[in-house]
């Protein structure tokens, strides 16, 4: 197995359950409210469009509940994840809140070896998850593999942007483009509170530039329909530097100008 891959997937096993029972997956509320969506997904949900008895694969699924949401915004859902322990609490979730959704463990980047070819009407990727890929180029062909004809790509993601800056100094300290080797961080902390350190503190990640991104999208055929920047995150970002709305995003403060920290882009397959 992948050097990068074993590591990483150790992180997010060790990361589960301490995520399932933090207070900012507000895990208990999505199960306690049939009409309960995530901060995530209500962010998207007017892009999303009516997902009535579509058919919708959440790649990168983590827990489950941005893909709960999607089910209950009508869509047939599968779940796609390398993480054993990330997917035995979404079928936990999924089950406690009545809801038939498809989990499937596999790698994203081998997701269209797993899953039916050309079957899915929307593919759904949700923030932080393409900084643990090491080409884009190849997630952008596992997307056209799974997209029916005239099916679409909604993925929301960080910015490389910040992907690129120093949270203390807002210095450019990593690659804003994709690079064959992975920025090795090592942290005992997540990006929401957790009730003990990470005890697999190493993570291989990688940034991709906005260009790249779309790029490779149009190298798969597909076409863009929507690129749009956000001056906020669903998380801390940039610690001592920002503050969380009504909404559940977080902002940077100050008098300053507003910094571009997620980007959405979609693309519709032929």
């Amino acid at each position: 197995m992948d050097r990068s891959l074993t590591v990483n997937r150790a992180s997010w096993d060790d990361r589960a359950p301490l995520h399932a029972e933090s207070p900012d997956y507000r895990v208990d509320q999505l199960v306690g409210d049939p009409e309960a969506l995530s901060g995530v997904v209500r962010f998207d949900r007017d892009r999303l469009g009516d997902l009535t008895g579509l058919r919708v694969v959440h790649l990168q699924c983590h827990l489950g509940t941005d893909t709960l949401s999607l089910h209950r915004l009508g869509a047939r859902v599968t779940g796609l994840d390398f993480s054993p322990a990330s997917l035995e609490h979404a079928r936990s979730i999924a089950a406690r809140a009545g809801a038939e959704i498809d989990y499937v463990e596999a790698d994203v980047q081998r997701a269209d070896e797993v899953l039916p070819r050309h079957a899915f009407d929307v593919v759904y990727t949700g923030i932080g998850a393409l900084c643990w890929l090491p080409s884009i180029e190849r997630w952008a062909a596992v997307v056209a593999a799974l997209l029916a004809p005239g099916g679409r790509l909604l993925v929301r993601d960080m910015h490389p942007l910040l992907g690129a800056l120093d949270e203390h100094d807002l210095s450019l300290r990593y690659p804003y483009f994709e690079t064959a080797e992975p920025v090795v961080s090592e942290e005992d902390t997540s990006y929401v509170p957790t009730s003990r350190p990470l005890s697999a503190t190493v993570t291989h990640s990688w940034n991709h530039g906005i260009g790249e991104i779309v790029t490779a999208l149009l190298g798969q055929g597909l076409t863009v329909t929507a690129l749009a920047e956000h001056a906020s995150v669903p998380w801390e970002a940039l610690p001592g530097r920002m503050a969380e709305g009504d909404d559940g995003e977080w902002r940077v403060t100050g008098d300053g100008p507003a910094l571009p920290l997620s980007v959405t882009v979609q693309a519709v397959a032929p």
